[in-house]
């Protein structure tokens, strides 16, 4: 009996640390990463000991991408470097060069760097390109083309790699993005980068180190940022967000908030987009305390179609969501056939199956979610013959995350039922229009 019991909570504790790894893995976005490349442009070994890289910061995440304070790029040096010059970035502090002899001081002289991203605006001869964007980085699918952020450094006083004579810099280490729920793996060497400069010709840089940096949930501390609720056609109370999805009103933990008939306070003065650290979140007061509530409405139900209305609104008083996306998972978006006001690129897709959806603003219009607003669409899908049910919450999403962050859902049991005497499925409705044919048929003979 002692080993049976034993052997139970070996599996329960295996079943649970299983999943929770597994969780790290996502299966919306299995090959997202964030790929940091050293590229060596110029290395002399010779005179000045110092080297010339191009650091490339590269999102290659799906969905998730890297909005403002921006990313902050830091490691330790492996030996005495030191960093005389750049472009497209600059060290948080310069640090004590008090140590470096020569009339000219460095950018920097700290034992771990920490680089930041320049603004948009910075001057032409202090850019390199894909650089000053504040530190901000698109996800793949909405811009590839700000999906990147790179910048320039002039590194002085380097160590040598120890194997055996090469010339080679030591490399850095314990390398971190600055954005939570991110961690980097250490340097590598891999093949040197290769770029087209014309039709027929193509150079190399001397050297490539690469970092990866991935993200996990349980790695990003706080507590949740949306939630979702739900409503029909057939039914006339809408599901609220699961109360205290994102904290209780009071809570040590929950974001000061305001209630409905009060004003939102002015801005903190000096307060704005270009701070180092964001606003802290002040939010209209509700019972479930979440800056964004996502609102599922089934809208209407007509012979071959079904029409859903989908509202993101912006609870924050004192944030505007720019460069905004929405991920729902839902077995019928393979069958979604019109959409409006959104952009949708299917996320996972194994041949004609798809179930995960991206949506997010179009350019100048509604790309950026405002203070206190929504935005909104209605999207158009073809029922799947037969699967398409309004019975067992079918018609609702699986999941849905917002800029990246999973959003609370409530209960499977609180969702709109059916009114008594619905037919539940396709198959029953069918069953009933078969039977109401035989007893015609009957009545006739009669």
């Amino acid at each position: 009996m002692g080993m049976g019991r034993f052997v139970f909570v070996l599996l329960v504790f295996s079943c649970c640390s299983s999943s929770r790894f597994a969780d790290a893995y996502d299966p919306m976005d299995p090959n997202g990463d964030i790929t940091i490349d050293w590229d060596f442009q110029s290395l002399d070994v010779k005179a000045a000991n110092t080297y010339t890289v191009m650091v490339s910061i590269h999102n290659r995440q799906l969905y998730r991408h890297i909005e403002r304070p921006g990313w902050r790029l830091s490691w330790s040096w492996a030996g005495k470097e030191v960093i005389w010059d750049t472009r497209g970035a600059e060290a948080t502090e310069q640090g004590d060069c008090s140590r470096v002899g020569g009339g000219s001081r460095p950018h920097c002289c700290q034992k771990r760097p920490v680089m930041v991203d320049l603004p948009p605006g910075t001057p032409f001869n202090q850019q390199v390109a894909n650089c000053c964007r504040g530190g901000v980085l698109s996800s793949l699918s909405q811009n590839n083309l700000t999906s990147t952020a790179a910048f320039q450094m002039v590194v002085g006083e380097y160590a040598a790699a120890r194997d055996g004579g090469s010339k080679e810099p030591e490399m850095p280490w314990g390398f971190d993005i600055g954005v939570p729920g991110y961690s980097c793996s250490n340097a590598t060497k891999v093949p040197p980068t290769r770029s087209k400069v014309d039709r027929n010709r193509h150079v190399q840089v001397l050297l490539t180190w690469r970092v990866t940096c991935s993200y996990s949930q349980y790695r990003e501390a706080g507590v949740q940022s949306c939630c979702v609720s739900l409503s029909t056609f057939y039914s006339s109370g809408i599901v609220p967000c699961p109360r205290c999805s994102c904290g209780c009103q009071g809570s040590p933990t929950s974001p000061q908030c305001v209630s409905g008939g009060e004003p939102a306070p002015p801005p903190p003065a000096g307060g704005g987009d270009d701070d180092d650290e964001p606003a802290a979140p002040l939010i209209r007061c509700s019972e479930h305390m979440c800056p964004i509530r996502v609102h599922w409405h089934v809208k209407v139900n007509y012979r071959r179609y079904w029409r859903v209305k989908v509202t993101v609104s912006n609870y924050n008083l004192v944030r505007n969501y720019s460069d905004w996306n929405l991920v729902l998972q839902h077995p019928n978006l393979r069958s979604l056939t019109q959409l409006f006001s959104f952009n949708y690129k299917p996320l996972v897709e194994y041949g004609t199956y798809n179930d995960t959806g991206m949506f997010w603003g179009i350019r100048y219009y509604n790309e950026m979610l405002l203070q206190d607003g929504n935005v909104q669409t209605e999207m158009i899908l073809e029922k799947s013959e037969g699967e398409f049910t309004f019975s067992g919450g079918w018609a609702f999403p699986r999941r849905v995350y917002f800029d990246g962050h999973e959003c609370v859902m409530p209960p499977a049991d609180q969702y709109p039922a059916l009114p008594n005497g619905a037919a539940a499925t396709r198959g029953q409705s069918s069953l009933a229009a078969g039977a109401c044919m035989v007893l015609l048929s009957f009545l006739a003979l009669v």
